[in-house]
């Protein structure tokens, strides 16, 4: 199985990305296992989800290329896209309260998936960026509408034109991470969610609606969907097959 999906005392939905092999990168499998999760946590005794991935070297490296790299057209890269990005636009407006558990490396798709996800914790010592500038592509599941949402204009701007891969504990610093640990992830999950899963669900909801209000008002969702449709353009460019190309030329020495 390319994912696993465990209810964990009290109230935690656990979703693991179980793709160590491939630095926990996504594909319709996964995406797959994410829509069950959606429909799991639809439940009374689940208080709050948590998305991690399997071993120690990758939480998501985003997008699995080697999948992936058989779309060409835009309207190819558009059904992925917008497959993905609807998945994350349906965790963000998720009733309970995320956590991306950041056990490793988060990479480009990986971050858009933390950035879909209420609260970001991370293992000391590790990396993480939005790359996709690199690639002659932006982000398109949706996350640099969420970012340009949740973060300030200047720091949204200057995380994704970077482009760059950056030390977790600076992205700690920039407000992207809420929280560093260096104790077994799951530990650091439930203590960070401590004191939330002592509330009732009812409670948790009700401020979670808050939010899903205020992003159903501003037509997130239409923005989102803009932002799917760029990328898919940008998609068949010759720069992003010139990348693609390489990178897997690469892999394949």
């Amino acid at each position: 199985m390319a994912f696993s999906i465990e209810k964990r005392e009290p109230g935690i939905l656990l979703f693991t990305i179980e793709r160590n092999e491939k630095r926990n990168a996504i594909n319709y499998d996964v995406m797959q296992g994410l829509e069950q999760l959606i429909t799991q946590a639809d439940n009374p005794d689940i208080k709050a989800v948590v998305i991690t991935g399997s071993g120690e070297k990758a939480f998501c490296s985003g997008g699995d290329l080697a999948v992936f790299h058989l779309l060409e057209t835009k309207e190819e890269a558009y059904f992925m896209l917008s497959k993905m990005s609807k998945i994350l636009y349906n965790l963000l407006t998720l009733p309970k309260p995320t956590v991306a558990l950041i056990n490793g490396a988060a990479i480009g798709g990986g971050c858009e998936i933390a950035a879909a996800c209420d609260f970001r914790i991370a293992r000391k010592g590790i990396k993480a960026g939005f790359v996709q500038g690199k690639q002659a592509i932006t982000t398109g599941w949706g996350g640099g509408t969420i970012i340009a949402e949740k973060f300030p204009a200047f720091k949204g701007m200057k995380l994704l034109m970077d482009a760059e891969i950056q030390p977790i504990e600076f992205l700690y610093s920039d407000g992207f991470i809420d929280c560093l640990f260096d104790c077994d992830p799951m530990e650091a999950g439930e203590k960070f969610l401590e004191n939330i899963l002592k509330r009732d669900s009812n409670v948790l909801e009700s401020y979670k609606k808050i939010w899903i209000r205020k992003w159903t008002e501003s037509k997130l969702n239409e923005r989102i969907e803009e932002e799917v449709r760029n990328c898919a353009a940008l998609w068949e460019s010759d720069a992003h097959h010139a990348y693609i190309n390489s990178f897997m030329n690469k892999n394949q020495k």
